[in-house]
């Protein structure tokens, strides 16, 4: 099973947009593909269980059928730094037992496992730990989330320089927009494809409805898979 973890320059830059293009561009091209979500805040309560949007958004892309809780065994309903939502709600997060949970839920079929972090690399699961670490234990390659906008080029950078000096294998990186315009837009793209040593997957220009199956055009899913 390959699996890649999905993190972002940022929080509320696309990237459950841009994750759920790659669920459902890995289907295209053939592949039993599941996106995940291990933590989530901000989720409503529905039928007396806490969901989240991110998560079911996942699961409608994939073509693999698995049940909420094994997609998001996490869910926090105040939509905050998930370690506070966590220990306001008496919730452990512990990148182990994520770990474990995956490990022993997911089934054989599965080849492609697009796990989706929450905000940036460095966001807290909890007192000690990090997604960082949870990526870690997973042994996940991981794929970068650039939201294209001011402030994009040393929050990218220090997210590619954290990535590598924990020792994990940047598969690749993708500019997405996610406001109708950016000033000198294409000087920031350049500015990044020469800073950056991985591949650019796509670039994801602004979409009024970002529908995965419109996401999925502008992915290179080849790159990332061969």
């Amino acid at each position: 099973m390959k699996r890649l973890f999905i993190t972002g320059t940022d929080t509320e830059i696309g990237k459950t947009v841009v994750a759920t293009g790659l669920v459902r561009a890995a289907v295209q091209a053939g592949f039993r593909t599941v996106g995940l979500k291990p933590v989530a805040a901000g989720c409503e309560t529905i039928d007396g269980a806490l969901v989240n949007d991110d998560a079911r958004q996942l699961m409608l892309a994939s073509n693999v059928e698995l049940d909420y809780a094994t997609v998001n065994p996490i869910a926090l309903e105040p939509a905050i730094a998930p370690h506070i939502a966590a220990e306001k709600a008496n919730i452990a997060i512990n990148s182990r037992v994520l770990k474990i949970h995956y490990e022993r839920s997911l089934p054989e079929e599965v080849e492609i496992a697009i796990i989706e972090g929450a905000g940036g690399w460095f966001v807290p699961l909890n007192e000690y730990e990090t997604f960082q670490d949870l990526a870690l234990g997973l042994n996940l390659e991981v794929v970068l989330v650039v939201g294209m906008k001011l402030g994009c080029i040393n929050h990218a950078l220090l997210s590619v320089q954290a990535i590598k000096t924990a020792g994990l294998t940047l598969a690749g990186w993708i500019a997405n927009f996610p406001q109708p315009e950016m000033a000198v837009a294409e000087e920031n793209l350049g500015t990044l494809m020469r800073r950056i040593d991985a591949p650019l997957l796509g670039i994801v220009p602004h979409l009024a409805s970002p529908a995965a199956d419109e996401v999925a055009k502008h992915l290179n899913i080849k790159a990332l898979l061969t």
